[in-house]
């Protein structure tokens, strides 16, 4: 079972790009969420091994002139894994794709 983390962090508002190094066996996850969960951690794990786990956490973002709430994860293997979301009894599957960002929409 999974713990979900209760970090307090640091909230500002984000208008920096974020720079994606991806390409040859890299792909990464950015994940849009509703604005109630701003600055929750989620957990992502390669499939089939729920222990090795990252985390990032869900920020607010200024991106051409809007606002979105999102919370993006580096850079990783392509492959298959495992999102710990809001309901941890029930992960989501994901394929991170080489050379491509996957997007979620969690709205």
């Amino acid at each position: 079972m999974s713990e979900q983390r209760s970090h307090h962090h640091v909230q500002y508002v984000h208008t920096e790009p974020v720079v994606m190094d991806i390409g040859e066996g890299m792909g990464s996850l950015i994940v849009y969420t509703a604005p109630e969960l701003r600055g929750r951690e989620y957990e992502i794990s390669p499939k089939g091994d729920d222990a090795l786990r990252a985390h990032t956490d869900v920020a607010e973002r200024r991106v051409n002139g809007r606002t979105i709430f999102a919370a993006v994860y580096l850079p990783m293997p392509a492959g298959e894994y495992t999102l710990w979301g809001p309901d941890p009894e029930h992960p989501t599957a994901v394929t991170i794709v080489a050379g491509q960002i996957v997007e979620l929409n969690w709205r």
